[in-house]
C-alpha cells in the first residue's frame, strides 16, 4: 500500500466533513437570514441542507456507501427544483418554454439513474454486468452534469442586470458542483473505475457550495466584484486547452486499447505525429495565437480592450525617453501601433505651408509617401471634424463604401489616392488638439486582419488626442527655444546700446561743457583723457560682445579697486562732477574690466537721475572679510516698492527711453564674482548703491579650504 493511497482516506474525511459543516450552516443562514432570493429562498435552503447532508453521510460512511448515493440523487433532483425557482426571481419562470424541456429531461436521467441504483441494490449482479451498470450509470452523471452546466448558464446568461448580481453566487455554486461532477465522472469513465484522489476531493464541492450561498448573504455582496486580467485568461484558456488535449489522449489511449493489437503500432504512430504537428502549427503560427486571443477577448469579455493595462503600456511608451526608447515621432507611432497589434506605421505631420509630410516611419521602410502625403485642403477637410476625430478604415474605401454620413464621421473627408493604393494601409488615425490637426498615424495592416469597430474607434481616437498633445508640447517647446535663442540675440544687442548710449551721453556731455570752456587747458586736458577712453572704448566692444547678455565671470584674480574707481571717477570728472571722498586700499578678488564695467553702470544711471551740477560721491572701503565700493547720489531716488520689484528687472525703466538694464547687469555681474550689490534710496533724497566683493586674501583662504575639503 502506497502513502498516497493511505493519505487519500484522511483527506477525503476531512474534505467531506468541511463541506457538510460549511453547507449546514449555510442553510441556516439561509433559513433565519434576511429575505435575499426572494421565493426561491426556501427551495434554496433544503438544496443546500440536503448537499450538507450528502457530504455528512460521505465522511461518516465513505463517499462510496449506499446512503452517499442515494443523497447525492437527491441532492441533484433538490438543486434542479431549486434551479426552477430561481428562474422565478426576475419572472422568467412564466416563459420558460425553451428552458423547462430541460429541466424535465435533466430530471428524469436523474431518477432513471436512482432506479438503476435501486434495482443493482435489490438484485445485486456481478460480472460483465456489473461493468455495464457502472458504465450506464457513470455516463447518466455525466449528462446530468452536462445539463445542469447547460441550465445555470440559461440562468445567468439570460437574466437582467440587476438580477445577475443576485443570481451569480448560486450560478458559481452550481458551476463548482457540476464542474467538478463533470470531470470527475469523465474521468471515471475513461478510467472504467473511480479516481481515488477525485472521489477523496469531492467534499470540496460541497464547501465551495456552502461558502458561496454564505457569501452571497452578505450585505453588499451585490457590490462585490472578480476581474481577473486578461493575461490571467489567456494562461487558464492555455491550461484548459492542455487538459483537453490530455483527455482526448487518454481517450484515444482507451479506444486504441479496445481496437486490438494489429493497428495499435500503426494508430499510435500517425496519432503522435499528427499531435505533434498541430502543437508545432499552433506554437509557430501568429496568426492561429491572434485568433486565438481574439476568440477569447470576443466570448469571455465584456469589452476587446484591457483599458488599465493599454493605458499602462501607453504611457510606458511615451515616457520612455532616451536612445532605447527611439525619438518622440517613432514613439507615437508605436504607441497607436501596440493597441491594435499593428506591425508598423507612418507618422505625418504639417510642415511649414500647412500640408500633411513624413515625419516618421517604423518598420516600414518600403511604404511610398509623396513629398506632399496629404495637401492643406485634405488637411482642412478633417479639420472640420468636430466629433474629435475620425478613424479612417482603409479596407472598407478599397471595397467601394464610402465614408459614413452618421455618428462616425463627415462625409467630405478626403483620403489621398497614394495611401488607399498601399496594400499594408490598414487605418488612418488623425491627432486632434483642439480643432487643429497636429498629425496623422498611418498604420500597418496586423497579422490577424478584421474590420475595426465601435470600441477600436473610441480607444484610437482617445489615443489619437492624447498623443496630439504630446506633439503640440514638443512643437511649443522648439518655438519656446528659437524665441529663447532670438530673446537672446535681442539681449546681447541691447546690452551693445545700452554701453553705446551710454558713451554717446558721456560725448554729449563732453560737446555742451566744451562751448563754454573750450579755452580752459585743464578742461581740455580732461576732454582729451575722456575722448580717448571712449575711443578704447568702441574698440573693445566688438571684443567683449560675447560677453554680453551672460552672467559669467572666469578667471578671478586680485583687483585694486580703489584704484579702478579712482579711474572711472576720473573719466566722468569732465562731463559731470564725480568726486572720489574715499579711497582706502583695497585688494578685491574679481576682475578689472568687469568691475569698471559694472561701476560705469551706476554711476551713469546716477547721472541721469541727478541735476547737472548735482555732485555723485564714490567711496571704497573694507569691511571684515569684503571690500566695499558704494555710490551715492541725490538724485530723484526710487520708491520702496520700485526697489523690490522693478530696479532689477530688466527692461524695466523709469527714464524715457531708458533701457532698464544697466542695474541688472551690474547686479548680476557682482554676483558672478561671488559679490553683492545693495541699495538704499528714498524718493526726493537719493540713493546709495554698494558694491560688496570678497577681499582676495579672504577668497583665497576659502579656496584652499574648499580644496582641502574636496
Amino acid at each position: 500500500m502506497s502513502v498516497t493511497s493511505g493519505l487519500w482516506p484522511i483527506v477525503g474525511s476531512v474534505a467531506w466533513g468541511t463541506g457538510a459543516f460549511v453547507c449546514l450552516v449555510a442553510a441556516g443562514q439561509l433559513h433565519a437570514g434576511p429575505g435575499k432570493f426572494g421565493t426561491a429562498r426556501p427551495a434554496l435552503t433544503i438544496a443546500v441542507a440536503v448537499t450538507g447532508l450528502w457530504a455528512l453521510i460521505g465522511a461518516l460512511a465513505g463517499p462510496a456507501a449506499l446512503g452517499a448515493e442515494l443523497a447525492d440523487s437527491l441532492r441533484n433532483l433538490a438543486w434542479l427544483f431549486a434551479l426552477y425557482r430561481l428562474f422565478g426571481i426576475d419572472g422568467r419562470h412564466a416563459s420558460l418554454a425553451p428552458v423547462r424541456p430541460l429541466l424535465v429531461a435533466v430530471g428524469f436521467v436523474e431518477l432513471l439513474q436512482l432506479a438503476i441504483e435501486l434495482l443493482l441494490i435489490a438484485s445485486p449482479f456481478g460480472g460483465h454486468f456489473a461493468e455495464l451498470a457502472f458504465h450506464t450509470v457513470t455516463l447518466f452523471r455525466l449528462l446530468v452534469a452536462t445539463g445542469g452546466l447547460m441550465l445555470v448558464h440559461n440562468l445567468y446568461g439570460g437574466a437582467s442586470t440587476n438580477a445577475r448580481l443576485l443570481l451569480r453566487w448560486p450560478a458559481l455554486a452550481l458551476a463548482a458542483q457540476w464542474g467538478f461532477d463533470l470531470n470527475h465522472y469523465t474521468v471515471s469513465y475513461l478510467l472504467a473505475g473511480t479516481s481515488e484522489g477525485l472521489v477523496a476531493l469531492r467534499g470540496l464541492a460541497a464547501l465551495a457550495i456552502g461558502a458561496l450561498i454564505a457569501l452571497g448573504l452578505r450585505r453588499g455582496s451585490e457590490a462585490l466584484r472578480f476581474s481577473p486580467s486578461r493575461a490571467v485568461m489567456f494562461q487558464s484558456a492555455s491550461l484548459m486547452i492542455i487538459g483537453a488535449y490530455l483527455v482526448f489522449m487518454v481517450a484515444i489511449a482507451r479506444w486504441l486499447a479496445w481496437a486490438g493489437q494489429e493497428l495499435t503500432a500503426e494508430l499510435q504512430l500517425a496519432f503522435a505525429g499528427t499531435a505533434a504537428i498541430m502543437l508545432a502549427t499552433l506554437a509557430s503560427s501568429r496568426v492561429l495565437r491572434a485568433k486565438l486571443r481574439v476568440t477569447l477577448a470576443k466570448h469571455l469579455f465584456q469589452h476587446r480592450y484591457d483599458y488599465r493595462q493599454e493605458w499602462l503600456r501607453f504611457t510606458r511608451t511615451m515616457a520612455h525617453v532616451g536612445p532605447e526608447g527611439g525619438p518622440l515621432h517613432e514613439r507615437v507611432i508605436r504607441a497607436v501601433a501596440d493597441m491594435t497589434d499593428s506591425p508598423a506605421g507612418l507618422l505625418l505631420t504639417p510642415n511649414e505651408q500647412g500640408d500633411l509630410a513624413l515625419a516618421s516611419r517604423w518598420q516600414w521602410p518600403t511604404a511610398d509617401v509623396p513629398a506632399i502625403a496629404l495637401p492643406m485642403a485634405a488637411v482642412r477637410s478633417f479639420e472640420a471634424d468636430r466629433s474629435g476625430g475620425f478613424i479612417v478604415d482603409l479596407d472598407e474605401l478599397r471595397g467601394g463604401e464610402s465614408l459614413p454620413s452618421g455618428d462616425r464621421a463627415p462625409p467630405q473627408l478626403a483620403v489621398p489616392d497614394w495611401l488607399l493604393a498601399e496594400p499594408r494601409a490598414w487605418a488612418l488615425v488623425p491627432l486632434h488638439h483642439f480643432d487643429r490637426l497636429v498629425g496623422m498615424v498611418v498604420l500597418a495592416r496586423p497579422a490577424l486582419t478584421r474590420r475595426l469597430d465601435w470600441e477600436d474607434f473610441d480607444l484610437l481616437r482617445v489615443a489619437g488626442q492624447q498623443l496630439a498633445s504630446y506633439l503640440a508640447e514638443q512643437s511649443g517647446q522648439e518655438a519656446l527655444a528659437e524665441a529663447g535663442r532670438f530673446d537672446d540675440f535681442n539681449r546681447r544687442i541691447a546690452f551693445v546700446m545700452h554701453d553705446i548710449k551710454n558713451l554717446a551721453s558721456q560725448l554729449s556731455l563732453l560737446a555742451r561743457n566744451a562751448e563754454a570752456h573750450a579755452e580752459n587747458p585743464d578742461f581740455r586736458a580732461d576732454m582729451l583723457v575722456t575722448l580717448r577712453n571712449a575711443a578704447d572704448k568702441l574698440n573693445a566692444l566688438l571684443a567683449r560682445l560675447s560677453r554680453y547678455g551672460t552672467t559669467t565671470v572666469e578667471g578671478l584674480s586680485p583687483v585694486a579697486a580703489d584704484q579702478v574707481a579712482k579711474r572711472v571717477a576720473a573719466q566722468f570728472k569732465a562731463s559731470h562732477p564725480v568726486e572720489l571722498v574715499r579711497a582706502a586700499p583695497c585688494l578685491v578678488a574679481g576682475r578689472e574690466e568687469v568691475i569698471e564695467q559694472v561701476l560705469v553702470h551706476l554711476i551713469q544711471n546716477a547721472i541721469d537721475a541727478s541735476a547737472p551740477d548735482s555732485p555723485i560721491y564714490i567711496q571704497v572701503g573694507v569691511e571684515q572679510f569684503h571690500g566695499l565700493i558704494e555710490v551715492v547720489d541725490s538724485g530723484a531716488g526710487m520708491s520702496a516698492e520700485f526697489v523690490r520689484t522693478g530696479l532689477f528687472k530688466p527692461f524695466v525703466s523709469t527714464k524715457a527711453g531708458g533701457f532698464g538694464i544697466g542695474a541688472y547687469e551690474a547686479r548680476e555681474l557682482v554676483k558672478a564674482m561671488g559679490g553683492q550689490l545693495a541699495v538704499e534710496s528714498r524718493e526726493g533724497l537719493g540713493s546709495r548703491f554698494t558694491i560688496r566683493l570678497p577681499l582676495a586674501e579672504a577668497a583665497e583662504l576659502l579656496n584652499n579650504f574648499a580644496a582641502k575639503v574636496a
